[in-house]
């Protein structure tokens, strides 16, 4: 769980250039996504780079070129992107990274360990059972919502729009 925390916030971010892809009626620039995720196209470039090597996007070059979706939503899980992520190895094994010798602070973690074991083991496991499908989906249904009382198709929106939802 704590190696989740730690990258829960850039978990998040993928997952959230990873759905714009999916509604996007074509390739979307570094720039584009970098915008949608408000942060620097060079940051989104090596984020797309390392999805690019675990297979979930391509690039296209040239002139309306960009990064586009190489699997099915249905075929990647929130876990398949989690450990294209990378996440952080916590100490849990009874070590701290703050121990120094402390014989109190190995008795903390030898007591947490067992319970952050499960705990990790149980958010991978649902993880594993969450698809992009399944949040393109709920997507569309907020969106279908959110279009129903603006009187805008969900489809129709430009990403940027897709915030205000």
């Amino acid at each position: 769980m704590i190696s989740y925390m730690k990258s829960k916030g850039r978990l998040s971010a993928v997952l959230h250039a990873l759905l714009h892809m999916a509604h996007r009626q074509g390739p979307m620039t570094s720039d584009e996504l970098a915008a949608c995720l408000r942060t620097h196209p060079v940051v989104v470039r090596r984020t797309m780079a390392g999805l690019r090597e675990a297979g979930f996007v391509v690039s296209e070059r040239g002139h309306g070129g960009g990064w586009v979706l190489a699997r099915d939503l249905a075929s990647v899980t929130l876990l398949d992107v989690q450990m294209a992520v990378g996440a952080e190895e916590t100490p849990v094994d009874g070590e701290s990274l703050h121990a120094g010798g402390c014989v109190i602070e190995q008795s903390v973690q030898r007591a947490l360990a067992g319970s952050l074991h499960e705990a990790e083991a149980l958010l991978a496991k649902r993880l594993g059972e969450i698809t992009l499908a399944d949040l393109s989906a709920d997507f569309n249904r907020a969106m279908a919502a959110h279009a129903g009382n603006a009187g805008h198709a969900a489809h129709v929106l430009p990403p940027e729009a897709h915030h205000a939802a």
